[in-house]
């Protein structure tokens, strides 16, 4: 028997991809919005891709793409969205006085069980959670897109989240086949995004400076690091490319810190340069919604295709 339960989210992208994955896990979802076509929309769009994905074999879950589909259901009322939730995932869009103000409801009408998680990507839990009486229930889970392919969540606490909402919570997501990271204090960005966003900037610099062309840089990461980083990360790779992390610290840090003092400024991501590298992506793919669609249709099916081969792989 599915274990019952109901979250709220818009019924966006991210909102959809969470549904797949609460269902898929085996759990009642309630899907919310304040819009009856939006619902009816997300509930075809579910429907359509839970069918492809089982056509594919790529479906998750031990539950077929029917059964996962009636654990699905909206609603337009958000008592009744709430009503028996053990968690609550708010995917509305990034703006901090709409999630303020939609936490500021669910603080109103909720127990003292439920875990109240934003999927923001960028604002900080303080802001967001600040002054809510539940507030040892709240924090953040941050997907990445899109989440049913890309298995990790970041869980970022707020500085007075219970001990107890982060643990259920990455217990969760492990049930519904993510990979939870504990963020262990907040701080702009948080860990992905700080990651991704200094990988960006220097790869601007690299262009701007005339170093290497917009396709080129692609190439360094698709083909070159992202091979290797698709299976393990920066720390794991320095401990493997020398006898260990002291070694490897031993034999190139000097090297290392000689390069980073060469780094640039931060870009301002405009002018002449935006210009050149965009030119380069619509030469690959032409910036219109018919062909950014297939494009991303492509990309995502490389995402699964790759998390199947991971689940393949030993973790050890």
């Amino acid at each position: 028997m599915p274990f019952s339960r109901s979250s709220l989210r818009r019924s966006g992208l991210i909102g959809r991809s969470w549904a797949m994955l609460f269902a898929s896990g085996g759990f009642r979802v309630k899907l919310y919005d304040i819009e009856q076509q939006q619902v009816t929309n997300a509930l075809e769009n579910i429907r359509k891709e839970m069918t492809f994905l089982e056509q594919s074999g790529s479906l998750k879950g031990s539950l077929g793409a029917q059964d996962q589909l009636s654990l699905i259901s909206g609603c337009l009322n958000i008592q009744e969205a709430v009503e028996g939730a053990l968690h609550i995932q708010e995917c509305v869009p990034e703006n901090l006085e709409l999630k303020k103000k939609i936490f500021a409801q669910l603080d109103q009408i909720i127990d003292d069980q439920v875990v109240l998680s934003s999927s923001t990507s960028c604002l900080l839990p303080s802001q967001l959670f600040a002054g809510l009486a539940h507030v040892q229930q709240c924090l953040v889970a941050h997907p990445v897109n899109p989440p049913y392919y890309v298995p990790l969540v970041e869980l970022v606490p707020h500085p007075e989240t219970a001990s107890a909402t982060v643990d259920r919570t990455h217990a969760l997501m492990r049930k519904i086949g993510q990979s939870p990271v504990r963020v262990l204090k907040e701080m702009d960005g948080f860990v992905l995004n700080r990651l991704q966003y200094a990988v960006i900037s220097e790869a601007w610099r690299l262009v701007e400076e005339g170093i290497v062309s917009p396709s080129d840089l692609d190439l360094v990461m698709s083909d070159g690091l992202g091979m290797r980083y698709a299976f393990i990360g920066p720390l794991e790779t320095m401990h493997l490319n020398a006898e260990g992390m002291l070694s490897y610290c031993d034999r190139y840090s000097e090297g290392m810190k000689h390069v980073l003092k060469t780094f640039g400024p931060i870009p301002e991501f405009s002018g002449a340069t935006v210009e050149k590298v965009n030119q380069a992506m619509c030469l690959k793919v032409p910036a219109d919604p018919e062909h950014l669609a297939a494009r991303r249709r492509w990309r995502d099916e490389c995402l699964q295709r790759l998390a199947q081969l991971k689940r393949q792989m030993p973790s050890q």
